[in-house]
C-alpha cells in the first residue's frame, strides 16, 4: 500500500479535527430529530451573545437526580493501608454472590495500590474472576476489563454493583474462552477522591497496576490458581478510551513487573471529545442534546474540575451549572441521566470555557488520545449508528490510527491496527464485536 505524505495527512487531519464540533453536533441534533428554535426558558444575556442567545433553545432545568437505586454490596472488603509503590496488593476477599458472574469459578474483590490523577499513590479497587476448571500449566491467560461509564459516585462501583446484562453476557464469554478477567473500578471509585471520569493517564495506570497486583492474590500464590504473564486490555466506551491509553503505556510498566503485555480490544472508544467540550458556552449546543450526551459532558466537567484545582472551572459556571457538576460528582449514570433529559448543557455556562485562562492546554493534556503510539496490535469496533459516541468521532479516530500504521519510520509506526464497523449503536458494539475480537485475541495470546 502506498504511504500517506506526511505532510498532507497533517493538513487532512487537522481540517477533520477543526470540522468536528459542528459535525458531532449535527449527528446528534439529527438522532433526537430537533432543530433550533427561538424559544428560551431564561432572558438572553446581555451583551455580544444576546442574538446567538436568542436562537437557543434552554430546554427545561435540570431535575433533582433521584436516590441511586441499587444496594451496593462491598463483600466485607476492608482497604487496608496504602503502600508507598503502585501496583501492590493491599486485601482481599472472595466476591459476595450477588455481583457475581455465571461463568467464573473463584472470583475475588481486592484493593491494590496505583497513581491518581494528583500523582499521589492511592488506593483503588476491583474484582477478580477465574474461569471454571483447572488452570493451564503457564496460568491463564489475563484480560483486564476496562468498564464503561457507571458514574462517579463511591455507590456505583462496578465490583460493589451487579453488572448490566450486557457487560454480563461479555464477560461470561470472555471466561468461557479460558481467560481470568481482571476488573479495575479506577481509583477514587469506592475508594478516597473522585473517579477522574475520561483521565487517559490516570485510568491506564489504575488498570495497570490491578494486573499487576492481581499476580500476587492468595489464590494466585497459594490457593491452586495460576495466573499466566501475558496479558491484554478490554474497554468499552470510557472503558474504551482506557484501553487505548493503557495500551500507550502498557509495555513498559509490564515489563518492569515482569508481565508482557500484548495488545487491545477498544470498542465504542470516545476520542477529541476535548474539541466538543471546549465549544461549551452559553450557546453551544443550540438544543437539547440526548440524555447520554448530558451526562457525560457533566461528568467530565467535574472530573476536570477536581483534578485542576489551578484552573478557574467555576468561573464560567452559572449557578444551575454548579448544581449540574455537584449532580454529576453525586449520582450514577441513570439517575443523572433522567435528570438533566431536556436539558441544554448551555445552561451550565456563563462565558464559553475556552475563556478560562489555562483551561484548553489542560483539558487536552486530561483527557487527549493519541493517534500514535501503539506499539502492540489494537482492535477498534465502532457502531455506524452510535449516537453516545457519535459515530464521526470513531470515524477520525480509527481512520489517523489506522493510516499512522504506514507513516514515519517503523519504529514510530503504530503496530497492527484492526477496524471493524458494525450497523448498531452504542452498546450494540459489545457483542457485535466478540466474532472478529475473539480471533483476535486468541491469536495474539497464542503467538506470545
Amino acid at each position: 500500500m502506498k504511504s500517506f505524505p506526511g505532510k498532507n495527512h497533517a493538513w487532512f487531519r487537522r481540517g477533520f479535527k477543526a470540522s468536528i464540533a459542528a459535525t458531532v453536533s449535527l449527528v446528534a441534533l439529527s438522532g433526537m430529530g430537533g432543530v433550533a428554535t427561538a424559544q428560551s426558558a431564561a432572558p438572553a444575556p446581555s451583551g455580544p451573545q444576546s442574538s446567538a442567545s436568542a436562537l437557543v433553545n434552554r430546554g427545561e432545568p435540570m431535575r433533582t437526580p433521584a436516590p441511586f437505586a441499587g444496594k451496593p454490596v462491598d463483600s466485607g472488603l476492608k482497604i487496608g493501608a496504602v503502600p508507598a509503590k503502585a501496583g501492590a496488593l493491599m486485601n482481599t476477599v472472595p466476591l459476595d454472590p450477588a455481583v457475581s458472574l455465571t461463568a467464573a469459578g473463584q472470583q475475588f474483590r481486592f484493593s491494590y495500590s496505583t497513581t491518581n490523577q494528583h500523582g499521589a499513590v492511592a488506593p483503588s479497587t476491583g474484582a477478580v474472576f477465574f474461569p471454571k476448571g483447572k488452570a493451564p500449566a503457564d496460568g491463564w491467560p489475563v484480560l483486564a476489563w476496562a468498564h464503561g461509564t457507571v458514574g462517579l459516585a463511591d455507590q456505583c462501583t462496578p465490583s460493589m454493583n451487579p453488572r448490566s446484562q450486557r457487560d454480563q453476557d461479555y464477560l461470561n464469554h470472555w471466561l468461557n474462552q479460558g481467560y481470568a478477567i481482571v476488573a479495575s473500578d479506577y481509583a477514587g471509585m469506592g475508594t478516597e477522591g473522585l473517579m477522574s471520569y475520561l483521565n487517559g493517564k490516570s485510568t491506564a495506570a489504575n488498570v495497570v497496576d490491578s494486573v499487576i497486583a492481581a499476580q500476587d492474590l492468595p489464590a494466585v500464590k497459594q490457593g491452586g490458581q495460576k495466573l499466566s504473564r501475558n496479558w491484554a486490555v478490554i474497554g468499552q466506551s470510557q472503558g474504551g478510551g482506557a484501553a487505548l491509553h493503557v495500551a500507550l503505556r502498557a509495555t513498559k510498566r509490564s515489563q518492569q513487573a515482569n508481565l508482557n503485555f500484548l495488545g487491545t480490544v477498544a470498542t465504542g472508544a470516545p476520542a477529541y471529545v476535548e474539541e466538543i467540550v471546549l465549544a461549551g458556552s452559553p450557546t453551544f449546543p443550540p438544543v437539547p442534546l440526548p440524555a447520554g450526551l448530558n451526562t457525560y459532558a457533566m461528568y467530565i466537567v467535574a472530573a476536570f474540575r477536581e483534578a485542576n484545582p489551578n484552573v478557574d472551572v467555576d468561573s464560567a459556571l452559572t449557578d444551575e451549572g454548579k448544581r449540574m457538576v455537584k449532580a454529576a460528582e453525586d449520582s450514577c449514570y441513570p439517575e443523572l441521566s433522567a435528570a438533566v433529559k431536556g436539558t441544554n448543557v448551555a445552561r451550565a455556562f456563563s462565558k464559553p470555557l475556552r475563556e478560562v485562562p489555562g483551561l484548553e492546554p489542560a483539558l487536552r493534556e486530561f483527557m487527549q488520545t493519541p493517534a500514535t503510539g501503539y506499539d502492540k496490535p489494537v482492535f477498534l469496533g465502532h457502531g455506524l449508528k452510535d449516537m453516545d459516541v457519535p459515530t464521526p468521532i470513531g470515524i477520525i479516530l480509527n481512520t489517523d490510527m489506522w493510516i499512522n500504521q504506514f507513516i514515519g519510520d517503523m519504529r514510530s509506526r503504530n503496530q497492527r491496527v484492526e477496524v471493524h464497523w458494525y450497523p448498531t449503536d452504542h452498546g450494540g458494539t459489545v457483542p457485535a464485536s466478540q466474532a472478529h475480537s475473539t480471533p483476535f485475541l486468541a491469536e495474539l495470546f497464542r503467538n506470545a
